[in-house]
């Protein structure tokens, strides 16, 4: 694949939106924010989210904010797409993927999904703001 996504495409598109604060979580992981809000962020290895084969928890997992359940579940039905979720993620508005999976996804659609993500967790005003630009 071409212009396959990877996990510097992720903060470089990260940080490339608008009001973009960083914060470290535990483990030091980048928990990217917009007016104090994350919209993406990369989790620490977790018991939720583990390699089938082997059991060992994966050490890549990065969350993205979504607008919807609709738009999450369009994400990980997708079967086509490195997106899932997890029973610990059931009912929060996000989609989980490996670092690892990246690849499987250009980054043009990466972008797409970080900036969907920044729109759900902005304020009206900046989403507005930032919607504007396309218009002019």
């Amino acid at each position: 694949m071409t212009d396959a996504a990877t996990v510097e495409d992720v903060h470089e598109i990260a940080l490339g939106m608008p009001h973009v604060k960083v914060e470290y979580g535990g483990g030091k992981n980048p928990v990217y924010q917009v007016g104090g809000k994350s919209f993406v962020f990369f989790r620490n290895p977790r018991p939720d989210a583990v390699d089938p084969a082997t059991g060992e928890r994966y050490p890549d997992v990065i969350v993205f904010w979504v607008e919807s359940d609709a738009d999450k579940q369009a994400l990980v039905q997708d079967e086509t797409t490195p997106f899932f979720t997890t029973p610990h993620f059931e009912g929060h508005l996000s989609v989980l993927v490996r670092a690892a999976r990246l690849g499987e996804i250009t980054r043009a659609e990466l972008a797409e999904v970080i900036q969907d993500a920044w729109l759900a967790r902005a304020s009206e005003a900046r989403r507005r703001a930032w919607l504007k630009r396309d218009d002019s």
